[in-house]
């Protein structure tokens, strides 16, 4: 592969060019019957033949069971409905013939409300309902135990203030305000979900540093709303008074139960107090549908908002002016258990190797997308592997599969699993492959394309999910490998679908369950999903109403999503050699670190950073020369089990070498130098460094391009020794 270093400030045509000629020389993968990547001809026959069986197991008609089973009631972590579907779960993978099925109980700083209320006092009087309407067609819209609107973790307060509107909340909204004469300090600010997207975490933090003394976040009908097309229950689109209830903590700080930052919350657990948690949020907040939030705007006689800060309301949106509301926010905070699923399928040759796969259970309603979606996909997974496990058909790998817990308050469930067994995963993960919606749009809006295939992974593991999908059956009829070219040229309204290299989405933001075990534990991971038209985000009416009538009336992707999950599991289990591709890895993080040069404008006066790119060719050339030599070796079939087994203790190591102990600087439990998210959840590649350099910090810019190069040193090292010991005796 020709190789492009990239040492100063670039043009965006080069960034392109770039790209192209990075990736468009690395060969494109097959789907015959006689290779896989990382298997030997004869190991790819048998496998195709094992996958074959597999997709014949799952069904669309067990996936709408085990969707409908999962969305009967509202279940939000720590609820007496959530616990009891732990059991069944557990229940059902000893069923399905899984082994070592545990469940794990964490003792969780837990947050709930105990009343909250909203009154708009001035200039007239407003009692906001804080609540969903229910849906005649929807019989689950009326079931009496779903909560009102609440935040997570809220600190609790009783507030009467002028109301400002911030927009969407982020920092540069504030600047705008202070440049326009508006100070937010003691005021209630009410934001909107989201243009530019923002994770509503950082919107509360970002009012916090203000000096706000309530938060309101609303849905504008702009964003998720009617403007988009027809709304619950006639389309995807979220009515006037759904709700997008959360989470606000600030996770992106340190993930988990907020008083065991960095370890398990396991009983008897040492603490510390909530005052001292860095995640935990000072700020009262509340979420709104844009029913209670437009009496609000329209009562506002101030300066009118800027041009790009009006909504779809249809009313002029200003920035302050006659409104006073009293906010009140009663949160009960407790430890409370939470329960994280574990059953395993002991692999036949190499047990201490694992393969893990994970979806959260818990919702903020019913969870029709996020999670019960994943759930039922997992669980026609669990399904199908059990039954291969039945006929004698064992994995050469272990794969773990855990149902996670609170995921929707801190990442909580997965976090505190990944810290208890931490030693054990660094040592022994392949990779997690997570899914939290499986299907988060609507087929009946998706038109000839279908739904978009979105899936996203570090990029040593982007060359074998691609060749995976070639043998998937989309629900059009074609591959899903087809299907995820057509929508990405439709999403992206390009003239051609992209190259093979660029379908999948290498850049990692956080959110979900992978958080901790690729930037806590160096773990490679790849997070699965079809996506498309959805605006009830969160509400009461993300059911199984919207999924059998909206979402995926036929359960079909439900089942495309179970197939292409449980086929890169069982590569990753079976493959003689573990399928990292490092040299691709490479060309996509040269060009990571081009594009931080580009957007910022780097001085090379002030940092130089031709020698990193010298250290990722290096890596390249390596990793490219390693793939040839182990390509050549398994076609020959003649290589030893001591010697092959060596290669991936060495292949493991890769990822591990990434992790730095001390963390990125001002957030430590964030130990990868080459994934992060920022704090509004979007991607962050080489954090430490990118952080630094958008800070001007130039010191610390330099120690962390310092850490990164050590990095890539180690790993060049690794792989040429590797590549040495594998060619010997060959």
């Amino acid at each position: 592969m020709r190789k492009i270093s990239l040492a100063a400030p670039v043009s965006l045509f080069a960034i392109l060019i770039l790209s192209a000629i990075l990736f468009a020389q690395h060969p494109e993968s097959s789907s015959s019957p006689s290779h896989i990547l990382g298997f030997t001809a004869a190991h790819a026959r048998a496998e195709h033949r094992l996958e074959a069986d597999f997709q014949s197991i799952p069904s669309p008609e067990k996936a709408r069971e085990w969707h409908r089973k999962f969305t009967a009631e509202p279940h939000p972590a720590a609820s007496e409905r959530n616990t009891q579907l732990a059991d069944f779960t557990a229940d059902e993978w000893r069923k399905q013939g899984w082994e070592d099925v545990t469940l794990r109980r964490y003792d969780v700083f837990h947050s709930r409300p105990r009343s909250v209320s909203l009154e708009m006092t001035t200039p007239v009087r407003y009692m906001a309902s804080l609540r969903e309407d229910p849906v005649e067609a929807d019989a689950d819209t009326k079931n009496p135990s779903i909560y009102g609107a609440y935040f997570g973790y809220s600190a609790s307060g009783d507030v009467t203030a002028e109301v400002v509107y911030a927009h969407s909340g982020n920092p540069e909204d504030y600047d705008l305000l202070r440049k326009s004469g508006v100070n937010v300090k003691g005021k209630i600010v009410l934001v909107r979900y989201s243009n530019p997207y923002s994770y509503r975490g950082f919107k509360a933090l970002t009012a916090e540093r203000e000096g706000a003394a309530a938060l309101l976040i609303y849905s504008d009908p702009a964003e998720d709303g009617f403007t988009h097309g027809k709304v619950f229950p006639e389309g995807p689109w979220g009515p006037e008074s759904h709700i997008q209830r959360g989470a606000i903590t600030y996770d992106y700080i340190v993930p988990g139960d907020p008083t065991t930052p960095g370890w398990a919350s396991v009983p008897g657990a040492k603490r510390i107090k909530p005052e001292e948690a860095r995640s935990l949020p000072k700020i009262p907040a509340l979420p709104l549908s844009w029913r209670d939030a437009k009496p609000l705007l329209e009562n506002m006689n101030g300066p009118t908002a800027p041009k790009d800060w009006q909504g779809a309301l249809p009313i002029t949106y200003r920035l302050t002016g006659a409104v006073t509301v009293h906010v009140k926010v009663d949160m009960d905070t407790s430890l409370q258990p939470y329960t994280v699923v574990e059953a395993r399928i002991r692999g036949s040759e190499i047990p201490d190797e694992w393969v893990l796969l994970g979806n959260h259970r818990d919702a903020w309603v019913f969870g029709g997308v996020d999670p019960s979606s994943g759930t039922a996909s997992m669980m026609e997974l669990t399904r199908a592997l059990g039954e291969l496990k039945q006929r004698e058909i064992r994995p050469r790998r272990t794969i773990v599969v855990c149902s996670w817990d609170g995921e929707e308050y801190a990442l909580t469930g997965s976090t505190e699993w990944g810290e208890q067994f931490a030693d054990d995963l660094k040592k022994k993960l392949v990779a997690y492959l997570n899914v939290d919606e499986s299907v988060a749009g609507a087929a009946m809006t998706a038109g000839p394309e279908g739904l978009s295939f979105s899936p996203s992974a570090v990029a040593s593991l982007a060359p074998m999910l691609v060749e995976a999908s070639k043998d998937v059956r989309a629900p059009s009829g074609k591959s899903l490998y087809e299907g995820w070219r057509a929508t990405s040229k439709r999403d992206a309204r390009a003239s051609a679908p992209p190259l093979d290299s660029g379908l999948v989405e290498t850049r990692i933001g956080s959110g979900s369950d992978h958080t901790v075990f690729l930037n806590h534990l160096g773990r490679p991971v790849i997070n699965l999903g079809f996506g498309g038209d959805y605006g009830v985000y969160h509400s009461m009416y993300d059911d199984h109403y919207w999924m059998e009538n909206i979402g995926d009336p036929a359960f079909e992707y439900h089942v495309a999503l179970t197939n292409i999950w449980g086929l890169v599991a069982l590569r990753l289990a079976n493959a003689d050699v573990l399928p990292y591709d490092f040299g691709f890895n490479a060309g996509a993080l040269d060009h990571f670190l081009a594009e931080l040069e580009l957007k910022n404008k780097i001085d090379t006066h002030k940092l130089k950073l031709r020698k990193l790119h010298e250290r990722i060719a290096e890596f390249e050339k390596a990793g490219n020369e390693l793939r040839e030599a182990v390509g050549q070796g398994l076609a020959s079939g003649k290589n030893s089990a001591e010697k092959t087994q060596r290669l991936n203790e060495q292949l493991l190591q890769v990822e591990s070498n990434w992790l730095e102990p001390s963390g990125i600087p001002g957030r430590p439990w964030f130990q990868h130098l080459l994934y992060a998210a920022r704090y509004t959840y979007a991607h962050l590649e080489f954090p430490g460094l990118t952080e630094a350099v958008e800070k001007g910090d130039w010191k610390m810019a330099s120690e962390q391009e310092t850490l990164i190069e050590r990095a890539f040193e180690r790993n060049v090292e690794l792989l040429r020794a590797a590549k040495a010991s594998w060619e010997k005796n060959n």
